[in-house]
């Protein structure tokens, strides 16, 4: 190891890097999980040959993670389109608010106008 030659990690990089931990975990948790599911599968199925419930264990791992991650994209693209819409909407919202505070600016600047002149004219009689 090199003294002094490592750069510590931003809070980004720190960020990134928990994350891709996290999604090896869950990732090998899950896999844990279909091998115990498969096992549990094959127990119940006695007349199978150690080979039968070998490979019956892992066309049943490989069909569980596939269906995982199908449901996690998934969810992750629809997470995207929520998000996309609620930007849009909230731009929209802040668009009308700020036309809305600008009708109200010109209104309230248009009376103290007018009040100005009308108290420009009774003063000048």
């Amino acid at each position: 190891m090199r003294g002094g030659s490592r750069r510590p990690l931003d809070a980004g990089q720190v960020s990134e890097l928990l994350a891709e931990a996290e999604g090896h975990l869950m990732a090998r948790a899950y896999r844990d999980q279909a091998r115990r599911e498969a096992e549990e599968l094959c127990a119940r199925l006695p007349w199978l040959t150690s080979g039968q419930a070998e490979d019956l264990s892992r066309h049943y791992v490989q069909r569980r993670l596939a269906v995982t991650r199908r449901m996690l994209r998934d969810t992750a693209e629809r997470a995207a389109e929520l998000r996309a819409e609620y930007e849009a909407r909230y731009a929209a919202l802040r668009r009308d608010l700020l036309r809305r505070h600008a009708v109200c600016a010109c209104a309230v600047l248009a009376c103290g106008v007018g009040l100005c002149a009308l108290a420009g004219l009774l003063t000048a009689r």
